[in-house]
C-alpha cells in the first residue's frame, strides 16, 4: 500500500485536498528557500552598510543560516514524534519570526549573523516536518511522486525570489526583505493551522524517552540504504549550496556583470529544475526511484565534467550561453536525484519518520553546508571553482550510490506497489 490511510480518529480541522496538501508542504519548504534566495541581490548593500572587505564575507549570512538550520533538525523530528507535527511547526515558526525581527534592528554584521542563525534554527522545522508529514501519508513511489510535485512548486520560489529581493531594494533597503520573511512566516502559520490536521498516527506517537530516541537514531544509522542515500544527498546539496553562495558574484558582478539581469538568469536556471521535478513526478511511478536517480547522478557527473572542460578552455570565463547550458544540464539532473534519494533514505523508517527526518536532515545539511562553503569560498573571479566543486561532489555521490547498491545500478530492489486508493479522497 503506497498511501497510508490510517489516520488519527479525531481531528480539529478538515482534510485538505491532495492539491492543497502539496501546496502547503511546498510553502513550508519554500520559506527556507525564500530566506536564502531573495537575499542574494542584497549582498552588495549589506557589504556596504557594514563596511565589509569583500562579498565573500557576506556569504557567511548563508553559512550561519545553514548551521542553525542543521543543528535544530536534530531536535524537531524527535519532538514532533512526541507532541505531534502541528505544535512542533508552530514552535519553529515562532523562532524564525524572532530571528527575522532581530535582523530588522541589527546594528552590526555580527548581530545580523546571529539573527540569521536564529532564523535557520526556526526554518529547520519546516524542512523536517514537511518530509515527516509526507512520510506519514505516503510511501514508496507515491511518496517520491509527492516529493517531486512539492519540489516542483518549491523550486518556483527561486525563479521569483531574487527579483522580489531586487524589487524590495528598489523601493527600500535590505531590511524590507526581512519584513517579507516575517510576513511569510505568519501566513504559513495561519494556513497550516487552519487546514492541515495532525498527521502523526496514534500508534507511532512516542512518549518522551531518551532511550527511544537513541534507539531510533541507532536504527537510522544501521540502515545501509538510509546512510548511503543520505550521504549522496548531502554531497549533491553541497554542490547546490556552493552555487547559491557564488551565483551573485558569477552572474551579477564579477564574472559576467549582468547587473539587473541577474534575477532573470537565476530564475531561468531554477525553472529548469522545476521542469525536471515535474518530469520526475510523472515518471517515477512507472520507472521507479532507482532508475531515475541513477540516470540522474550519471548524467550529472558527465555534465559537470563538461562544465570543467569549458571553464578550462576559456580560462575560467566561458561565454555565458555555453556556461549556462552546462549548468542548466547539471541542475536538471540534480532534480532527478534529490527527491528520489530523499525518499529512498526515508523508506525503511516510516514508524519513526520524525526522528529519521531529523537525523537525515541534520547530516545532509551539515555535509552540504561544509561542501558548499568550500566551493563558494574558493571563488576566484572565475567559474572554475564552481565547476570543479560540481564535478567532485558528483563523483563522490556516484561512488557512494555504487557502494550503497553494491554495484547494481538501475535495478529496483522490489516492485513498489501502486496505490489502489490515495488519501485526501482520491
Amino acid at each position: 500500500m503506497s498511501a497510508i490511510s490510517t489516520v488519527p480518529a479525531s481531528r480539529a480541522v478538515s482534510e485538505p485536498s491532495f492539491f492543497e496538501f502539496v501546496l502547503i508542504i511546498a510553502f513550508m519548504m519554500a520559506l527556507g528557500s525564500m530566506s536564502i534566495d531573495n537575499l542574494l541581490p542584497a549582498f552588495d548593500p549589506i557589504r556596504a552598510d557594514y563596511g565589509l572587505a569583500s562579498t565573500n564575507e557576506v556569504q557567511l549570512i548563508l553559512t550561519v543560516y545553514m548551521i542553525g538550520f542543521a543543528i535544530m533538525q536534530l531536535f524537531y523530528g524527535p519532538i514532533s514524534d512526541i507532541i505531534g507535527r502541528r505544535p512542533t511547526l508552530m514552535i519553529g515558526l515562532v523562532i524564525f519570526a524572532i530571528g527575522s525581527f532581530i535582523a530588522l534592528f541589527s546594528t552590526s554584521f555580527e548581530m545580523l549573523l546571529a539573527a540569521r542563525m536564529i532564523q535557520g534554527m526556526g526554518a529547520a522545522a519546516t524542512r523536517i516536518l514537511s518530509v515527516a508529514i509526507v512520510r506519514d501519508r505516503f510511501q514508496g513511489r507515491e511518496m517520491a511522486r509527492v516529493m517531486s510535485l512539492t519540489m516542483m512548486v518549491f523550486i518556483i520560489v527561486p525563479i521569483f525570489a531574487p527579483s522580489i529581493g531586487s524589487l524590495f531594494l528598489l523601493f527600500g533597503t535590505w531590511h524590507t526583505i526581512f519584513v517579507s520573511m516575517l510576513v511569510l512566516a505568519v501566513l504559513l502559520a495561519l494556513w497550516f493551522g487552519r487546514r492541515m490536521p495532525e498527521t502523526l498516527h496514534p500508534e507511532y506517537r512516542m512518549p518522551f524517552s531518551v532511550k527511544r530516541i537513541t534507539d531510533g537514531a541507532r536504527r537510522c544509522l544501521s540502515q545501509r540504504t538510509t546512510v548511503g542515500y543520505a550521504t549522496a544527498m548531502g554531497l549533491m546539496f553541497g554542490a547546490l549550496m556552493g552555487y547559491l553562495g557564488s551565483t551573485q558574484q558569477i552572474f551579477e558582478t564579477e564574472v559576467y556583470g549582468l547587473g539587473p539581469i541577474f534575477p532573470v538568469v537565476f530564475g531561468s536556471l531554477a525553472a529548469v529544475m522545476g521542469i525536471a521535478s515535474f518530469i520526475n513526478a510523472r515518471l517515477v511511478r512507472r520507472l521507479g526511484m532507482r532508475r531515475l536517480s541513477h540516470f540522474g547522478i550519471c548524467g550529472y557527473v558527465l555534465f559537470s565534467a563538461a562544465m570543467v572542460a569549458v571553464a578550462l578552455i576559456y580560462g575560467g570565463k566561458p561565454p555565458l550561453m555555453v556556461f549556462a547550458v552546462t549548468l542548466a544540464g547539471c541542475q536538471f539532473l540534480f532534480s532527478l536525484t534529490m527527491p528520489n534519494f530523499n525518499t529512498m533514505a526515508m523508506e525503511p523508517l516510516g514508524d519513526i519518520a520524525g526522528t529519521a527526518s531529523s537525523l537525515i536532515g541534520f547530516y545532509t545539511t551539515i555535509l552540504g553546508t561544509l561542501v558548499g562553503l568550500a566551493i563558494s569560498q574558493s571563488f576566484d573571479g572565475s567559474v572554475l571553482p564552481l565547476a570543479i566543486g560540481f564535478l567532485a561532489a558528483g563523483i563522490c555521490a556516484f561512488v557512494t550510490v555504487v557502494v550503497t547498491e553494491r554495484g547494481k545500478l538501475f535495478q529496483p530492489h522490489h516492485a513498489d506497489p501502486l496505490p489502489s486508493a490515495e488519501a485526501f479522497g482520491h
